[in-house]
């Protein structure tokens, strides 16, 4: 019985790998920045390595075995019929995220974005030309070099899904701010999974550069037209120079059959400062692993985090930031509701090594449970060598109370009103927070009805 689930295990990732091979040949254009050389050395790493189960520490709590008995199809081109109209955006206003980079089944999809240089607002207007917002395979020859610096990191692998991203990567969404430049308006980076004759697997990719002195805000969005199975592996990459600026709102709210696994890899140079606001509403299953890099001293580092999950719902967060230089700072707040019989998962990594004296860093869980059989198994977690630091940690787990909700009741409010309203009030401490007011106000609404 064992040996039949490794097996399948093997065959299941075995299928994937083949099926990038054709997705190799049928994007041809994507030969630059050594693609080649980064996709067979993913390649040979996931045919060598083993799908996670439980029983790995790093998978202990968030059981990915359904995903086997789905037969997953790869898309080799963009063959969606996605219209502008079938996208349900993220603000009630289109208006307030007018640049736009839409990529369908991983697929770039230049009918659907709106990235207008004409009318960008830029502080130095002579700049505009060299700030770049699209696909890879349309970068200008000039950043191409710093790209493919970028992208050699991949040749070395260690996980499984990142370097199955990297075996079928043949286009990505580019993000490039020149430095000293500063871009006023948020870009949206929409990644749409779109139903196809079998259940469809994206694995897109997102590579973002901010230059030394640069300031943007990105919106990371993921979708899915329609309620059916999909796969989304994603990974992103972000690039932060040395006193740059990047806020950055990672929203998952796919489809409840669809597995979602991401990667998100920051690295900040001295005197930089990352901001990331990940909401997660949407998945059957959802994997996201959060990892900072500190590159120089004096760092800033923000993460907020909200989880929402209802029904059966599993949602997993991992993070980790590695600090290396003195006098780094970093505060992070995840928050998780869980309703019905969902299951949240946060693990929070924070690695102070020898040579981060006076670091200062600050971590917090806190978690909201609706009913009886809702689970959340959270983990902060910090591990300091150096001996000049400030740090703490600390994780609540708590329901809604009685005397609020008879409070609130005694004013008028019914009971549905009450919970609601107190549930807004413990999502609103991140929503709040989020660079873009229309952005926080829809996720409010959705937090509500999800409830």
């Amino acid at each position: 019985m064992i040996n039949t689930q490794v097996a399948s295990r093997e065959m299941f990732l075995a299928d994937l790998v083949n099926q990038c091979g054709k997705l190799e040949a049928a994007n041809s254009k994507s030969a630059a920045y050594g693609l080649q050389d980064l996709r067979d050395a993913a390649t040979e790493y996931v045919l060598a390595s083993s799908f996670p189960t439980v029983r790995d520490e790093e998978w202990r709590f968030t059981d990915l075995s359904p995903v086997l008995q789905i037969p997953f199809h790869i898309p080799q081109s963009n063959q969606s019929k996605v219209k502008l109209a079938d996208i349900i955006m993220p603000v009630k206003n289109r208006d307030d995220l007018p640049l736009r980079l839409v990529f369908v089944n991983g697929f770039y999809a230049p009918d659907l974005s709106t990235v207008n240089l004409p009318n960008l607002p830029l502080a130095e207007p002579s700049k505009r030309l060299d700030f770049y917002a699209g696909n890879l395979s349309n970068v200008p020859e000039k950043y191409q070099g710093r790209i493919a610096d970028v992208l050699s990191q991949h040749s070395q692998q260690t996980e499984v899904f990142t370097a199955l991203n990297t075996a079928g990567l043949v286009d990505a969404a580019v993000v490039f701010v020149p430095a000293n430049m500063s871009i006023d308006l948020p870009i949206h980076l929409l990644f749409l999974t779109a139903p196809g004759a079998s259940p469809t697997m994206s694995q897109p990719h997102c590579l973002v550069i901010a230059e030394p002195g640069s300031n943007v805000t990105l919106v990371e969005d993921y979708a899915t037209i329609g309620n059916v199975p999909a796969f989304t592996n994603a990974v992103t990459d972000v690039i932060v120079g040395e006193n740059a600026t990047v806020n950055h709102v990672r929203l998952q709210r796919e489809g409840g059959e669809v597995v979602h696994i991401g990667k998100s890899a920051i690295e900040q140079s001295r005197n930089s400062r990352y901001s990331c606001h990940a909401i997660s509403l949407g998945g059957k299953i959802s994997r996201h692993n959060l990892e900072v890099f500190q590159r120089g001293e004096a760092t800033e580092t923000t993460l907020n985090g909200l989880t929402v999950a209802f029904g059966e719902q599993l949602s997993d967060t991992h993070s980790l930031i590695d600090f290396n230089h003195p006098h780094g700072t970093s505060r992070q707040l995840h928050k998780c509701i869980i309703g019905n019989k969902a299951r949240a998962v946060f693990n929070g990594k924070v690695f102070v090594r020898k040579a981060a004296q006076l670091t200062d860093a600050g971590q917090l869980s806190r978690n909201l449970l609706l009913s009886p059989r809702a689970r959340v198994d959270t983990k902060p977690q910090l591990e300091i060598v150096a001996d000049n630091v400030k740090c703490s940690h600390g994780a609540t787990v708590s329901q809604l109370e009685d005397d609020e909700l008879f409070y609130l009741q005694s004013r008028g409010l019914d009971l549905e009103r009450s919970r609601y309203l107190l549930i807004d009030a413990f999502a609103a401490e991140i929503l709040n927070q989020l660079p873009i007011v229309g952005v926080a106000k829809m996720l409010s609404t959705c937090v509500a009805v999800q409830e």
